[in-house]
Parts: structure tokens; sequence; C-alpha cells
């Protein structure tokens, strides 16, 4: 009997610990440290390059490649994206800028990729995405900061003056979210626990002694106070009874 008693309290524990491990977790979005001035949109962060005060600088497409070390050229691949650039770039820069897109033509699908192999899904091209005066192997892009339009340029002979590098956002490690639901079912799991621990140490105990765990008891009517005409009458019979 005893050992059916502490498997019982055993597994009611271990339903109570299964409570306490389920946990849910969020991870919140990082963009690097390194000293320069990150935004973020979406799952991304967006460093857009500037240069002096009053100074507009051109940067071949080389050249824009090896200021965004690390990290990834402009790519674009919605509407909700293009716009942002759009909006973001009159805090850095003054006027119309030609930012370098990420993108160049491949000869092996005859059509335009992305550097990171994605396939360009969204486009918002001003003209046509292949020139007739542009060879295709040379052909790149950019996006004009205004109109959000894109145009196709030489990667080669051109040199634009915006730079955006951008880079997915960092996971943080996993925090606990807390949770109504989990902390009511602990709750709930612990007084379970505790009832069932009680119910098998009550029965163990009456089992052990062989009489009624609640004692029996006498009654006792509670004192009443005679009302005053029976007090008189008592009181009489009394008088009456003396010699």
């Amino acid at each position: 009997m005893e050992s059916q008693e502490r498997r019982l309290v055993f597994r009611s524990l271990l339903i109570c610990s299964a409570v306490f491990i389920q946990a849910q977790f969020s991870c919140a979005g990082d963009c690097p440290a390194d000293g320069r001035t990150w935004v973020t949109f979406g799952a991304k962060c967006y460093h857009f390059v500037h240069g002096e005060e009053e100074a507009i600088k051109s940067y071949t497409f080389d050249s824009a490649k090896t200021i965004c070390r690390g990290f990834k050229l402009l790519t674009i691949h919605s509407a909700e994206e293009n716009e942002f650039v759009i909006k973001y770039s009159p805090q850095v820069w003054k006027g119309n800028v030609n930012v370098w897109l990420g993108m160049y033509y491949d000869t092996d699908t005859d059509t335009m990729r992305w550097f990171n192999d994605k396939p360009v899904t969204f486009t918002n091209w001003e003209y046509s995405p292949y020139p007739s005066d542009l060879p295709k192997v040379e052909t790149c892009a950019a996006l004009h900061s205004i109109s959000g339009r894109w145009e196709n340029v030489s990667c080669d002979e051109e040199e634009e003056n915006g730079v955006i590098c951008e880079t997915a956002q960092k996971a943080d490690p996993p925090k606990r979210k807390p949770n109504a639901l989990l902390s009511t079912l602990v709750i709930l799991s612990v007084v379970a626990v505790v009832g069932v621990s009680a119910g098998i140490w009550f029965v163990h105990q009456r089992q052990n002694s062989g009489s009624p765990i609640f004692t029996a008891f006498e009654y006792h009517p509670p004192f009443r106070v005679p009302d005053t005409d029976e007090s008189c009458l008592v009181e009489a019979e009394e008088t009456d009874g003396m010699p």
C-alpha cells in the first residue's frame, strides 16, 4: 500500500514539474554595434552611407561593395521596402541621389538577380530592365531616391552617389515571456498535488489506527436563561415550601 501511495505522489509531482517546464519564448531583433548608424525595417537593418555635409560623393559599383563588406548592398523585395528607402533618404541626403542596388544580370538565366542569390520578385523600373545600349554582362541597377524608380546602369563605367548597406537583424537569446495561463496552470497543479498528498495521508492514518478519523462527540444543549414569569413561579414555590 505504501509503495502505491509513493508512486501516486511521485506521478503527481511529475505532472507539476511538466507544467513548470512549459514556457514561451520571444526573440528580439538587433543591429550591428560597429559604430555606424543602422535603422530597422521589417527583419533587416540598413546603413545609409553619407559623406561630409554639403558634399555628395561618388562611388563605383566595386567601391560600394567594399564599403558594405561583411554585409550586402541594398536589395528590395516589396513596395513597402521601396517606400521606406524613399522616405528615409531625405534624412541623409539632400535632393535626388542614385543609390546602387545589389543587382546584376545573370547570363545563365537571362534575368536580373540579386547578389544574395534571391530571385527578383518585385521591380519598380522607370523604363525597361534591359536597355539596348548596355551589354547585358555589364548591367547593374540604381534607385532614384526621390521617385523610387529603378534604372539600369553600367557596373563598370558609371558612378553613383548613394550607397545603402543591409543585413539581417540578429536574434537575441530567447527570453521567458510571462503568461497568465501558464501561471494559473502552475498554481492549479500545486493545489492538486497538495490535495492528493493530503488525501493519501488521511487514508493511510485511518487504516493504520483502525478507528474513524473523526471521533464522536456528545451533544450538550446550550444554556437557556428562564423567562421572567418562570423565575417568579419557581421563587413562589420555594417560598411556600419553607417552614
